[in-house]
């Protein structure tokens, strides 16, 4: 039990001010909160270690809010979803809208399949669900859609607009 505690003491604010930051809504975000580390808890076997825990629990708070948008039919704008897709969602830095069609017009210069890979992604897929879209393996889709991210950061980059 203390163990969990000490979990939730270390990550509690940071996963907090995540969850702020896509809602909007302080209330929101402490319903998230909780749920998001209760879905942790209660998964906590899967976790692979692929990445940092941090990272995995707000992969996780942001799959439960991109789930309570879709269950409320909330609406986002593509735009904040592609910001959340280019910064993995936990950069501290705010993207433009100038940014914003910069990654857009990016975006059509790659081939169809890599286009519908990266929106697929950006609207919360998971690759088990865009390989079986796309007609390609899981790791297939990763691959692609890592590049494509890579791609576009560096571009940003050279351009000072990230």
């Amino acid at each position: 039990m203390k163990q969990i505690e000490s979990f939730y003491i270390a990550y509690k604010q940071d996963v907090y001010m995540y969850l702020l930051s896509l809602t909007h809504n302080p209330n929101l975000s402490e319903d998230l909160l909780s749920e998001t580390f209760v879905a942790s808890i209660s998964s906590i076997g899967n976790f692979k270690g692929n990445s940092s825990i941090k990272t995995w629990l707000f992969s996780i708070a942001r799959n439960l809010w991109l789930q309570k948008i879709r269950k409320e039919k909330y609406t986002v704008e593509y735009n904040d979803l592609l910001q959340l897709y280019v910064s993995g969602g936990i950069e501290e830095n705010l993207i433009t809208m100038e940014t914003v069609k910069r990654i857009r017009n990016l975006l059509l210069e790659k081939d169809e399949r890599t286009q519908k890979i990266v929106n697929m992604r950006v609207e919360g897929c998971s690759y088990c669900e865009i390989a079986s879209v796309v007609n390609l393996s899981e790791s297939s889709a990763r691959v692609i859609d890592f590049r494509t991210k890579k791609w576009i950061k560096s571009i940003l980059e050279k351009e000072a607009l990230c």
